[in-house]
């Protein structure tokens, strides 16, 4: 059994005020998942805030996270980067014992052809001894994984296990659907659009508003596995809003101020990003109340 499918969680990294980790804000929010029923963690994603992390505040995050999670739920390590060659050589020599799979972001800022895209997953699946989940989102790399790309993928190497589509174009993601071989995953990378790719046979989501609202999520995900589309819809239009102002001001900031508002970590942030504004905070606050998912 692919071990990717279901309700997954893109953990944030919580901060303190002087913006070192907060640790204890980190195996809340772990535990907080466990007991919600998230199926399984992703540490080190872009909500995560890799970019602004150095490799020892990575490998400390990482080990902690398996520490406290201690083998209850599936670990996903995000590892992406837009020079292949080091990429590669990095996952040669990373210890990935203790994580069960590799999300990879397709590569950013270069713009490479779709031959491009194809050959640098190649070089990462050889590389790879952990499965890998590819991760189209062209609103953040600037370039599309076709969905001719991602099947080509899913056919030619037995560890790509998995796609997180992102693109917003479910045309192109029922494509993927229709055409995929067996246990391939068609993974949501949109909390909107989580319910219309279920629908269109998709086996679940990676989640970003799901670190504030994990049981809810995950109900919504096990109802659509179920066919009860009339519960499942009413959980999603009741995240609806929330989710439309975690964007606002960016991603995680979003998402750090309903944790905050929850009382599971800080809002803090490292630069480029910045906290949301009192506009954006009031509007997500009240969709949280209106609502009423805590």
């Amino acid at each position: 059994m692919n071990p990717f499918r279901g309700a997954g969680v893109a953990l944030v990294t919580p901060f303190n005020e002087k913006l070192e980790i907060d640790f204890d804000g980190l195996k809340k929010l772990v535990e907080h998942q466990i007991n919600s029923g998230t199926d399984y963690l992703v540490v080190m994603g872009t909500t995560g805030e890799s970019a602004t992390l150095d490799e020892a505040e990575k490998k400390a995050v990482l080990d902690f996270v398996v520490d406290v999670n201690k083998k209850r739920l599936p670990v996903v390590l995000g590892l992406g980067g837009n020079n292949t060659k080091a990429l590669s050589e990095k996952l040669l020599k990373t210890d990935l014992s203790s994580v069960d799979g590799i999300l990879s972001v397709s590569p950013y800022y270069n713009k490479p052809s779709q031959e491009g895209i194809y050959l640098h997953y190649k070089e990462l699946a050889q590389a790879s001894s952990k499965p890998l989940i590819v991760y189209n989102v062209p609103g953040r790399t600037s370039s599309n994984i076709t969905s001719e790309t991602t099947l080509r993928l899913a056919h030619d190497f037995k560890n790509i296990v998995a796609v997180k589509e992102a693109s917003g174009n479910l045309e192109q993601v029922m494509h993927i659907i229709k055409n995929r071989p067996k246990d391939f995953l068609v993974l949501s990378g949109d909390d909107a659009l989580t319910f219309p790719i279920i629908c269109c046979g998709g086996d679940g989501v990676i989640s970003v508003v799901a670190n504030a609202f994990p049981k809810r999520f995950k109900e919504m995900v096990s109802y659509l596995f179920n066919n009860d589309l009339a519960k499942a819809r009413e959980i999603q239009y009741s995240l609806l809003d929330v989710i439309h102002n975690l964007y606002v001001d960016g991603n995680p900031s979003g998402i750090k101020e309903a944790l905050q508002y929850i009382n599971i970590c800080k809002n803090y942030v490292r630069l480029p990003l910045t906290n949301v504004t009192p506009k954006t905070k009031e509007k997500l606050c009240k969709a949280i109340d209106d609502n009423k998912l805590v």
